[in-house]
């Protein structure tokens, strides 16, 4: 008998019907001889809706524990209605709640994680709208394949920069804490994706996964001098206004007088940036700031990277013999991304999936 944490996503509970689902799917768990202990998300919407009521009655100077007081009462709802729905089952069955404290989207998966970390429990099972882990988007590559298993590592990098199968903190715990994270559908009766340390891994691939994220955007800062502390005038103000910069490049003139500095940002934060930093012009002493929404971040990620050489090589090949240009490149020890035109993400996807061996034979 194995304690278990189970996390039902709010697609999976979002009506009666899918709350009876998942009080059967608890049951067979139980009826196994398993102990359960289950989170649950609010029901799908619910969230959006309690947060629009917030900003109705005040778009900016709400007072932040209320906020979490309100936001957070969608989750109580769900919780008793699936004890109820356990409870018609014959399944003895009790909500529990604590003291408010918000964690932001994607809460619930912390919070399952937390719970399996303290209970140390068997496995975290993460309940969803998808069936497990695929090497990419199988609504772009038809031949992605899921995993049956991932590392912490690279489920950290997934998520990161794009894969929103797990929220980064819970994979960030689950790490920290070894906690066995399983990825499964609320909807099918399949295995998942096991996420675990690299030593329950014994045949790695070089390349596990191909990510994307498009909530990318490109500043270029051009004709800015090229001298000592021109980047740190750049990017202070950034920082002052909690930006967050990712990918940089910077590329300097002929005569070494002057550079342009290239970087992203997040889409949304890119009116902000522009503003900072046209605020701040006459003090860098830039020319021109361009800037392109229209970008995508495509990241190669495996753990199997630390020990081969000539990844990056075929990412920047696989592009190259493709027609599609890199605009910038950022790297880890076992990601490599680079920064390209929205209108080849499709395809870069596809080329490289290929040029990996990840394809689906």
């Amino acid at each position: 008998m194995a304690l278990l944490v189970q996390k039902y996503g709010g697609t999976s509970v979002a009506d009666l019907d899918r709350i009876r689902n998942v009080a059967r799917r608890i049951k067979r768990a139980v009826d196994e001889g398993h102990r359960v202990a289950v989170v649950v998300s609010a029901m799908a919407g619910t969230t959006n809706q309690l947060v629009a009521w917030v900003h109705g009655l005040d778009p900016a100077g709400y007072d932040p524990a209320e906020y979490d007081q309100v936001v957070s009462s969608g989750e109580p709802i769900t919780i008793g209605l699936v004890a109820i729905a356990l409870q018609t089952l014959g399944v003895p069955a009790r909500s529990f709640l604590g003291r408010v404290t918000a964690l932001g989207r994607g809460g619930s998966d912390t919070s399952a994680v937390a719970l399996a970390a303290a209970l140390q429990a068997e496995r975290c099972d993460i309940y969803t709208d998808v069936d497990g882990v695929y090497t990419t988007d199988p609504r772009i590559v038809a031949k992605a394949r899921k995993l049956d298993r991932i590392t912490y590592e690279e489920m950290l990098e997934m998520a990161s920069v794009g894969a929103k199968v797990l929220e980064t903190r819970s994979v960030a715990l689950a790490m920290q804490h070894r906690v066995r994270v399983q990825v499964l559908s609320s909807f099918e009766d399949r295995p998942g994706t096991l996420v675990v340390d690299e030593d329950e891994i014994v045949e790695s691939q070089i390349v596990s996964g191909i990510a994307y994220s498009r909530n990318e955007a490109r500043i270029t800062v051009q004709q800015v001098e090229d001298r000592p502390g021109v980047a740190a005038a750049v990017f202070g103000p950034l920082a002052e206004a909690n930006i967050n910069v990712d990918m940089i490049v910077q590329s300097v003139s002929r005569d070494g007088r002057f550079a342009n500095i290239t970087f992203t940002v997040s889409k949304a934060d890119l009116p902000r940036a522009e503003a900072v930093l046209a605020r701040v012009k006459e003090r860098i002493g830039f020319e021109r700031l361009v800037a392109d929404p229209n970008v995508v971040k495509i990241s190669v990620i495996g753990v199997g990277m630390r020990s081969h050489a000539g990844i990056a090589h075929r990412m920047f090949q696989t592009l190259a013999d493709k027609g599609i240009n890199i605009q910038a490149i950022s790297t880890s020890e076992i990601k490599i991304s680079v920064l390209i035109a929205d209108e080849y993400t499709e395809l870069a996807l596809r080329a490289l999936h290929s040029a990996y061996g990840l394809d689906a034979t």
